[in-house]
């Protein structure tokens, strides 16, 4: 602090006190400070938030004051005391000033040094409108009623509140000036909520009047209060939250009630009944026993959250107490419910997601390391442990850290640390609140500088050797918001941890009991089980078991936004187990969010990929983010292709070089499934990754069973051989669950014999089909040849020449149809073109698909439909054989080529997709048809792989209503809580897409 001159030192100028405004030098004169024995207050005034507002309220109010100005001027010299209060509240808070200056006397309000208690401030207000304690069956002790009737008791009322409101600020600011007693922000707290309680006590007896004005109160009215008011920690600046609780609930009590929040809300501050059982749809006034029936049939978890809050603050006591006394047993049962977890995730998220993204780094209630996450994590751990332990039974968030701390729910330097954070954001809070009395939680922004220097000096911030007042604020603004974000997460697992591994001989442990209760209150549904996998991840003395200790609290906050926690942590265990040799693994955790945060999203969303990540752990660095983005994305399906090729080259055994293969087929499904759940890839790219994978593999493998062949001939092969592919992989859109297939075909070389050739060709196939058909953890590579010709009774190879003849001469409908999807895929590319060239004209026939060819794919597909959809299937919600499904899209579109492609070069293509966008063009279909069937076919590919992805395993039935849809949902790309959409989604699309279906499959 700097200290003052002494009185033989010049007077120091404007600028020196941080007096910036025109014309300070001529306000100073006008109120005598321009003389030496001025310094002290000059120096006192200099450290005023803001010294310019200060310095004009002095001058406006010296005016006001005209002779009495020589009184306070006196004190302002002689008492340092009542100088803190005055400079403090008017260089701090400019509507304060205001009120200072329309009332000129109420400074001798700040002669007081102490703040008045509840009973000084219900007098207080209650002279204001004369109010006298009410008489009758329902009078009580803060049943009063007033001399004067809405709206002539509003001035008042409001003039002495505003009075009380500047004792307390003024007092909560002289530390900013003088050397005066810091007040301690749960004493600003709890006062505002007497405040507030004095308030509504004195606005009810106006309502009395108003709505009653003969004879005695007509019923029994309590006022219960909530949210920060029920806790005793109000803001200067805030809505009090009431409910109300009446005996009868007549209409009389009604208006009353009405005219309490009328009066309030135009007096003193917002009365808010939207806490009340239905919200603002429901009635204002209830029974108690209407209030207990709601809660116990209909009310949501966050109504029995906001009920940790309620406290009776005045009208009938004696019921509001009951009325507390019935419900709270209610408020400890809480998290027993069945649809707890979901709730509370769903609540919190969306309290996030009402954040613009722009204002989160600047939100002091709502956003990231925000006040808002104390008090979730606070009131969750109240409802947790609550029922088993009556020390959790208070309302304010400071005193509940507290109870928690002291119960071993809580670390205590935790409790510690997040105390003096929280206390330091209220305290932003208030300052930037107290400045225009306006509700307001949101920081100046960057730019404002200004705006945060002023608030940096309403803080009491000094400069600290480094920074001036600013860059303390700035640096004090970002370690607390980062220590409430790091403590959130060891809010809840810390304690977990000190239950299975001590960490801490002087930290409280969890019960087992209360560990579980912990684990089932944050999504587990198996929380013993959990329980077990924390102590196999920390157990014992070693390095590795240390690590993971302090590594848990995050990673476990991470799994607890996954919809299987479960599953991740089961997942987590093996992963860490298997990478016990791994220095990296742990090192990698730690040193690099983004890989911790992606791993847990994905162990907790997929049963597809923790096999595939033990077995792949190199994938897991990709999911840090690279120069130009995630890592995950860097590679072209091109690149993989050829690094597959290659790298399975390097052998001469078969089974080695399919091996080397699986094993990077095993690295890119790991990529790409990781990349699919975090949302970097889209539909079409997921599908071509895919299909190149596959490709390239069949590529691998062909060639190594070749070079083995001929090793084995001792000489070179006898025939060309190519891999045709068809379906979705001759498409480039095949899906993780989907089959590779496939036709085979083989040309004798020159002088080779046939013979001999077609044995050879049948043996290579066999090989390729057997290699990599071979059991393993990793998902299959089922190579399909059923649809050549005449499916499975046919040969599994044939020549050129063969294919040439059957197709000219015994091609089925169905089998023109399969080789709209024929696309060289592996082996001798020359070879696969010529093998193309051969049946171009069978698939793209001139004159088009014959009545009687389409009659026959009509009827196929009708068998189709009700002999291959499982029973007990949904067809609505089949991806692939239900109404609007894959195969409906497919066949329609494959109907346009068969009708088409002979006159529209551009239809001659294997991608559906593709196809659609030539059909648009060629005005074959509609526009908006082609949109339809479109979207049809992007929706289920997306939720088909999506189910694979959750459950690990081919499937193609979108499940009902539950907790495995929403993980589904989520995979697609859904925001949480929006499963039952994402399936309306889902049947709203395909039965738009049916509709075109009957039209152009069906109908013509």
């Amino acid at each position: 602090m700097v200290r003052p001159p002494t009185a033989r030192s010049t007077v120091p100028g404007a600028g020196r006190l941080g007096l910036v405004e025109p014309g300070a030098a001529a306000d100073l004169r006008t109120l005598g400070w321009d003389t030496p024995d001025s310094v002290p207050v000059l120096w006192a005034l200099s450290r005023a938030a803001n010294p310019d507002l200060a310095l004009k309220t002095l001058v406006r109010l010296h005016g006001e004051l005209g002779s009495g100005w020589a009184e306070l001027a006196v004190e302002l010299r002689t008492n340092t005391s009542l100088r803190g209060r005055l400079f403090g509240v008017i260089g701090a808070s400019s509507a304060l000033a205001d009120h200072i200056v329309a009332h000129p006397q109420t400074w001798q309000l700040l002669r007081q040094g102490s703040l008045p208690d509840a009973a000084q401030l219900r007098t207080t207000l209650l002279d204001a409108v004369g109010a006298v304690p009410e008489t009758g069956p329902h009078a009580g002790p803060l049943v009063y009623r007033a001399a004067l009737t809405a709206p002539a008791a509003i001035p008042p009322l409001r003039t002495a509140y505003r009075d009380q409101l500047l004792l307390v600020a003024a007092l909560d600011l002289a530390a900013t000036v003088e050397n005066e007693p810091v007040l301690p922000y749960p004493v600003v707290g709890a006062h505002l909520s007497d405040l507030a309680d004095a308030a509504l006590t004195a606005a009810l007896s106006v309502a009395i009047a108003t709505a009653s004005p003969k004879g005695p109160m007509p019923v029994a009215l309590a006022v219960i209060a909530m949210g920060k008011c029920g806790g005793r920690e109000l803001n200067y600046v805030s809505d009090v939250d009431v409910v109300f609780v009446a005996e009868p609930a007549t209409p009389i009590a009604a208006r009353i009630a009405g005219e309490l929040m009328r009066v309030g809300s135009a007096a003193f501050f917002e009365v808010d009944a939207a806490l009340r059982p239905e919200g603002k749809r429901g009635e204002l006034v209830r029974t108690l026993d209407s209030h207990v029936a709601y809660y116990k049939r209909w009310a949501k978890t966050w109504e029995f959250q906001a009920l940790l809050k309620a406290r009776p603050m005045t009208g009938d006591l004696e019921l509001g107490e009951r009325y507390r006394a019935a419900v709270m047993p209610m408020v400890w049962t809480a998290s027993e419910r069945a649809d707890f977890v979901p709730e509370v995730q769903t609540m919190r998220r969306r309290v996030e997601d009402n954040v613009p993204a722009e204002l989160r780094d600047r939100e002091l209630k709502l956003g990231h390391g925000s006040l808002r996450d104390v008090e979730f994590a606070v009131q969750l751990l109240q409802l947790v442990h609550g029922r088993a332990d009556d020390a959790l039974h208070v309302a304010s968030t400071l005193d509940a850290l507290a109870a928690l701390a002291a119960g071993g729910y809580v670390g205590r330097d935790d409790a510690a640390n997040l105390r003096a954070s929280y206390e330091f954001l209220r305290l932003l809070e208030h300052r930037l609140q107290l400045q225009k009395l306006r509700r307001t939680h949101t920081l100046p922004a960057a730019d404002d500088e200004e705006g945060l220097r002023w608030l940096a000096r309403a803080a009491h911030m000094r400069p600290d050797g480094r920074n001036d007042a600013l860059g303390v604020l700035l640096a004090e603004i970002k370690r607390n918001t980062h220590r409430i974000r790091r403590l959130h997460s060891k809010l809840f697992y810390r304690p977990l941890l000190e239950s299975v591994a001590r960490l801490d001989s002087d930290t409280l442990r969890l019960s087992p009991e209360a560990a579980i209760r912990q684990l089932a209150a944050l999504g587990y549904v198996n929380p013993r089980n959990a329980l077990n996998h924390l102590e196999a991840l920390t157990g014992g003395v070693s390095r590795r078991g240390r690590i993971q200790a302090l590594l848990l609290p995050t990673l476990l906050d991470y799994l607890g936004d996954t919809l299987d926690p479960d599953a991740g942590l089961l997942a987590y265990r093996r992963l860490s187990e298997a990478m016990a040799n791994e220095d990296w693994f742990l090192r990698a955790l730690r040193d690099e969010g983004a890989i911790a945060q992606r791993l847990m999203l994905l162990l907790g969303s997929s049963a597809y990929l923790p096999d595939l990540l033990i077995n792949a752990p190199d994938v897991i660095r990709l999911l840090a983010d690279g120069p130009d983005g995630p890592l995950l994305v860097a590679s072209q399906p091109v690149d993989v292709a050829r690094g597959i090729v290659s790298s399975s080259a390097r052998y001469t055994d078969p089974k080695r070089a399919v091996a080397a293969a699986r094993s990077l087929r095993r690295y890119e499904l790991a990529r790409i499934a990781s990349a699919d759940v975090l949302g970097l890839l889209d539909v079409r790219q997921v599908c071509r990754a895919l299909s190149s994978v596959w490709a390239a593999v069949l590529g691998a493998a062909l060639a190594a069973v070749i070079r083995g062949t001929e090793a084995e001939r001792g000489g070179p092969a006898p025939a060309r051989f190519a891999v045709i592919g068809m379906g979705r992989l001759g498409g480039h859109e095949l899906g993780y669950g989907s089959d590779a297939d496939v036709l085979f075909v083989c040309d004798p070389k020159p002088g080779a014999d046939e013979t001999d050739a077609v044995k050879w060709a049948n043996t290579v196939a066999g090989r390729v089909q057997k290699l990599l058909g071979a059991p393993s953890t990793d998902p299959p590579l089922q190579v399909d040849a059923g649809l050549r010709p005449e499916g499975r009774n046919g040969p599994l190879v044939r020549t050129l020449a063969a294919y040439g003849a059957y197709y000219e001469q015994w091609a089925q409908p169905w089998e023109t149809q399969a080789l709209l999807r024929a696309h060289q895929m592996a082996g001798d590319e020359a070879l696969g073109i010529d093998f193309l060239h051969l049946v171009d004209p069978v698939r793209y026939p001139a004159d088009g698909v014959s009545p009687e060819a389409v009659r026959e794919i009509r009827r196929i597909k009708a068998r189709v439909d009700s002999e291959r959809l499982p029973r007990g299937a949904d067809p609505a919600s089949h991806t692939k054989l239900g109404r609007g499904g894959l195969a409906d899209v497919e066949w329609t579109v494959q109907l346009v080529q068969l009708r088409h492609a002979g006159q529209v070069p551009s239809l001659r293509n294997t991608s559906t997709l593709e196809t659609l966008d030539s059909i648009e063009a060629a005005e074959l279909l509609s526009a908006a048809d082609v949109e339809l069937l479109r979207d049809a076919w992007i929706t289920a590919t997306d939720a088909r792989n999506a189910l694979v992805l959750v459950r690990g395993k081919p499937t193609d039935q979108l499940p009902g209503p539950g907790r495995e849809l929403a993980k589904v949902a989520r995979v697609a790309g859904w925001p949480p809580g929006d499963a039952g959409e994402f399936l309306d989604h889902y049947r709203r699309v395909t039965r738009r897409a049916r509709a075109v279906v009957e039209r152009v499959f069906v109908g013509n």
